[in-house]
């Protein structure tokens, strides 16, 4: 099947939406914006290497109804870049900060692998700050070794020579269909990892990568059972970092968990599947 040519321009330009940088504690963390501040809270929240352009097909819908904001995570996109490895209460820290910066007490969190971890935990850690969340073909409660050492060496191949290739095989690794990885979307992942110091950041962001690092920082069972908030986990028929059985699974441990299922669609369903991701992700915000 031939896909029409998109770009991020072209899936922003209907909204009224803004660009810039947030100083959330320590941190100068960039984000995407739509929406106003007469509605309620809602942070998407990326994976690995990722930035807040893997939300731009999900901010028009989303800020109908949320003040939105798709943030990079420090050493990720245009935010700080800290020198030390980071782990997943480092990004927590982060997410209280911009929580306290703009504001507000509570939000909600929807977070795609990394950031579907990072949700996790932070709702189970800080009840009250969190309202719903959507945990999006997350990481935090599988290591497994094969897809560990792929994530590490397409990423940190990427690092090292952020040539056309590299940047295009990193992204086709999260689609189940390789053509949904336009020249557009590899342009803007390689303009970030050509800055300065995207080597450096790289190699901090694989933390977890690493197995003691990921072992001390993943979610147990018990740790799920602790999360209060309403959840909505999704996952997809060919996701790459694991079976749909292991969405099923943490949606079952969850006291207020629920599956959602996506055809056709990687590690990247609010992408790949934009419109089916809109409609079941709102419903579950709204609470419809």
């Amino acid at each position: 099947m031939t896909r029409e040519f998109t770009s991020v321009w072209s899936d922003l330009s209907q909204l009224e939406f803004s660009q810039g940088f947030l100083q959330a504690g320590r941190w100068r963390t960039r984000y995407l914006h739509a929406g106003d501040d007469s509605k309620p809270l809602l942070l998407l929240l990326h994976g690995i290497t990722g930035h807040a352009e893997a939300y731009v097909r999900n901010l028009q819908a989303h800020g109908e109804h949320f003040n939105t904001y798709a943030i990079d995570f420090i050493g990720h996109g245009y935010s700080s870049k800290p020198a030390h490895l980071l782990e997943i209460p480092h990004y927590i820290d982060q997410v209280h900060a911009v929580l306290d910066v703009l504001g507000a007490r509570t939000a909600s969190l929807s977070g795609e692998s990394l950031g579907g971890w990072v949700a996790a935990r932070f709702a189970q850690l800080h009840p009250d700050r969190a309202d719903r969340v959507a945990l999006n073909t997350m990481g935090g409660t599988m290591a497994n070794p094969q897809v560990m050492t792929r994530i590490k060496e397409l990423s940190l191949a990427a690092a090292e020579d952020p040539s056309w290739e590299r940047v295009r095989a990193r992204l086709e690794w999260l689609m189940a269909d390789p053509a949904a990885v336009t020249d557009d979307l590899i342009k803007t992942r390689q303009q970030i990892f050509q800055q300065a110091d995207w080597r450096m950041a790289c190699r901090m962001n694989m933390a977890l990568q690493d197995p003691q690092i990921r072992q001390r920082n993943m979610l147990s069972d018990d740790d799920l059972r602790a999360i209060k908030a309403e959840a909505l986990v999704i996952w997809t028929t060919k996701d790459p970092s694991g079976p749909v059985d292991e969405g099923r699974r943490i949606a079952e441990l969850i006291p207020d968990g629920r599956l959602a299922v996506i055809e056709n669609a990687g590690h990247w369903p609010q992408y790949e599947q934009a419109e089916v991701f809109n409609r079941i992700h709102l419903d579950f915000l709204l609470g419809r």
